[in-house]
């Protein structure tokens, strides 16, 4: 067993007094990793004073950290005047009610952790929503915790005969609850895919940044869009989705979505409750996955967030790696490709904006499957309107008048757009291709229209 003081607080302080547990375990058995839960614990505002640690082959399957360990936190707990217990590890309701009954205050396991961090963060009237069904389905398997005195059915003037037991009233109102909230969740998801709809309508891309928590993510977001997403250094420090349009040189309009940062043993209940604002993840053209590339545990953080991903369905999604935070190491900015020369990841410092261009580029390699990047010749009788619609949905690199009073353009903007815009104006691809066969080569940019007049 190994136990550290930290530092002393009075009760005047700010926050919850609170003891710290963690159990080495072997891998595979509910292993947590011990600098994460101190961020966690820091996240969440309470005041740490102890921490004990210890070593078990396999969890106790009635107080987790065995009957010894148990009896050792209590007398802790009495002596410093402990509010709440944190275990670093997910706990059974069983064993928080038998802990609890031990150390005689309040139990609090990873997953009660993290709902508590997500409490704090919600914003927005959907995230106080997915906050609030992810906290009352962890609840229904506890309400049993506190409430033994109140197993017996409800007496007194008005109340009594058979009725019910006042625990079960209080679990059939969480159920009604439960149903409430998801429904109205649900009706937050249609109105999420209608707006994916009309984006899609539009032919816009969508780009959704995923990625651990506190690799930077909402940082890398405000550098691209310059927006005043809230950052901070703190695990979820993003719980409500963000979108916002940006325009990617050589892509054009682009919508980009910041999202909740996950982490390792994401509860399910988690996943399903932010699944309604994770689905952006799902119809998105590309992902950004965000990695700190200083920390660690960059490869397990990397296996978390594809764990994660398998679970909603988005890891079919493409995905250009970005690696972040390089200001921290020895390495300059540069983009990694494949065999095939395709770009997969990207070294950047979102802080200092180094590489930021190297994310454009890479951003539009991947974007441009479905992209046009050619010479074009308009008639001139449609070539005004035209015109102006072309430079509003993409990029018009270059543009000259031919002798004969046709206009060309070099255009870069998404293939259904344009066909769509060349529909409007009654045209079709092999009107503007072919009427000059000397230009119509595509990724021609050195072409001199004056030398075919």
């Amino acid at each position: 067993m190994d136990l550290f003081d930290s530092t002393e607080a009075t009760r005047t302080d700010v926050g919850e007094r609170a003891l710290l547990v963690h159990m080495d375990l072997p891998d595979g058995a509910g292993r947590e990793d011990l600098d994460e839960f101190h961020h966690l614990v820091s996240s969440s505002g309470v005041v740490p004073i102890l921490e004990v640690t210890g070593r078990r082959d396999r969890p106790d399957a009635a107080l987790y950290v065995g009957s010894g360990k148990a009896a050792e936190i209590a007398e802790l707990v009495a002596e410093h005047e402990i509010d709440v217990v944190l275990f670093n590890h997910a706990l059974t309701p069983a064993q928080e009610r038998n802990i609890e009954r031990v150390v005689k205050t309040r139990v609090l396991d990873r997953t009660g952790l993290i709902l508590d961090i997500f409490a704090q963060r919600a914003r927005t009237h959907e995230g106080r929503l997915q906050v609030e069904l992810a906290q009352l389905r962890h609840m229904q398997t506890r309400l049993v915790r506190g409430w033994t005195h109140l197993e017996r059915q409800k007496g007194g003037i008005g109340l009594r005969g058979p009725g019910e037991t006042q625990l079960e009233t209080d679990r059939r109102l969480v159920r009604e609850r439960i149903r409430a909230i998801e429904a109205r969740v649900e009706k937050v998801r249609s109105q999420r895919s209608q707006g994916r709809r009309a984006r899609q309508r539009a032919e816009t891309p969508l780009v959704s940044l995923v990625g651990y928590t506190n690799a930077g993510k909402s940082t890398l977001f405000n550098r691209l869009t310059d927006a005043e997403v809230y950052v901070a250094d703190q695990l979820f420090a993003t719980l409500d989705p963000t979108l916002r349009k940006v325009r990617i040189p050589g892509v054009g309009p682009t919508i980009l979505a910041d999202t909740v940062g996950f982490i390792r043993h994401l509860p399910h209940r988690l996943v399903q409750a932010f699944r309604a604002t994770l689905e952006e993840t799902l119809s998105a053209g590309l992902l950004l996955h965000v990695t700190d590339s200083a920390s660690d545990e960059r490869d397990e953080n990397i296996a978390a967030v594809d764990a994660v991903l398998e679970e909603i369905g988005a890891d079919q999604v493409p995905v250009l790696h970005v690696f972040n935070k390089i200001d921290l190491l020895d390495t300059a900015a540069r983009i990694d490709r494949d065999e095939e020369g395709l770009a997969v990841r990207v070294w950047l410092s979102a802080v200092t904006g180094e590489g930021i261009e190297l994310l454009h580029q890479a951003m539009a390699e991947r974007l441009a499957a479905n992209w046009v990047d050619r010479w074009i010749v308009l008639p001139a009788a449609a070539a005004g309107r035209l015109r102006a619609r072309l430079h509003e949905a993409g990029e018009v690199l270059a543009e000259q008048t031919t002798t004969d009073g046709n206009l060309l353009l070099r255009v870069r903007l998404n293939r259904v757009h344009f066909l769509r815009l060349l529909r409007e104006a009654q045209l079709d691809e092999q009107d503007v291709f072919t009427a000059y066969p000397e230009v119509a080569v595509e990724n021609e940019p050195s072409y001199n229209p004056e030398a075919s007049h």
